[in-house]
């Protein structure tokens, strides 16, 4: 008898990759203990629903535990986000949700329609634990003034970081959904050469410095593994705000956690080397999450191909 082919890889959720949208709206939803697996899908449905007739792009992602609930295979390695602390005074907080929505597009209003259809699907069967409407700040920069994601990879090359190879989830990603708020005033305050010394880059053109400070933010996140390759992830993050808060919603993709797991511990100093991200003392997070976000396959599986 001849061998059976190998087994496709699932196909990632297009919107993921879709760059170059101008409006973000980030939604985190908490599902009730009595939930069922078809209210669930039910009102992840209606939000698809509603994305789809307005145009707009929509990711969905789910959380360990209501993964857990749901008639599907998680993939080895999904769990809660936990709190990160080390050496520096600040942490990575810890606001483990069920469901995630990333809906983008070149529509705030849009994105504000799908946004609303969803909150009142989950109504029934959960809380809006947090949302945040977010925008693209000029040439792709962060409110700090330095363009933001640099070494972000190309799409093509993004879905071989951010897309799970084989195994279960195969075709899916591992999502961190973080809100950091800046300290804008005390930022603005210093030098450029200073703010340049913190971010590892030059503020005009985003140039990396050649004498690379050890506790910059550029030295803090760039790691390489055992065979000397950059340790990779897809970023998609965006400022949001008033002129009183503000700050960067902070969205990665990526095969494996663990790599999300390190660039953490090295910004807020718990690898043992006692130094921490300078970028931490002026922005701080109020949130935090993993998710898991399911090949297109697998959202078929559950009803909720649309």
């Amino acid at each position: 008898m001849a061998p059976s082919p190998p087994a496709s890889p699932g196909t990632p959720q297009e919107a993921v990759f879709v760059e170059g949208t101008a409006a973000h709206w980030f939604q985190h939803f908490a599902t009730d203990s009595e939930a069922t697996a078809a209210q669930v899908t039910s009102a992840v449905r209606s939000a698809q629903q509603a994305a789809s007739s307005a145009e707009v792009n929509l990711v969905v992602g789910f959380g360990a535990a209501i993964t857990a609930r749901l008639p599907m295979e998680a993939p080895p390695g999904l769990k809660p986000f936990t709190e990160v602390t080390g050496s520096s005074r600040r942490i990575a907080v810890a606001t483990q949700e069920d469901v995630f929505l990333w809906i983008h597009s070149d529509r705030h209003d849009l994105n504000f329609e799908v946004a609303l259809a969803a909150r009142r699907a989950f109504d029934p069967i959960g809380t809006l634990a947090r949302e945040t409407p977010s925008w693209v700040y000029r040439d792709s920069r962060d409110l700090t003034g330095f363009i933001d994601g640099t070494e972000n990879p190309p799409a093509t090359e993004a879905r071989e970081l951010a897309v799970i190879a084989d195994g279960p989830g195969a075709g899916g990603s591992f999502v961190l959904a973080q809100r950091w708020i800046h300290d804008l005033d005390g930022f603005a305050a210093l030098a450029t050469a200073e703010q340049e010394q913190i971010i590892g880059r030059t503020k005009p053109d985003s140039v990396e410095l050649e004498d690379l400070p050890t506790n910059s933010h550029l030295g803090r996140v760039v790691h390489t593994d055992e065979d000397g390759e950059e340790i990779e992830i897809y970023r998609r993050s965006v400022p949001y705000g008033t002129s009183i808060e503000a700050g960067l919603y902070f969205l990665a993709f990526t095969d494996d956690l663990a790599k999300i797991d390190l660039m953490l511990e090295s910004m807020f100093g718990a690898t043992g080397d006692r130094h921490h991200d300078r970028l931490v003392t002026f922005s701080e997070t109020v949130s935090g999450a993993y998710y898991y976000a399911p090949p297109q396959e697998e959202l078929e599986r559950l009803g909720l191909a649309v």
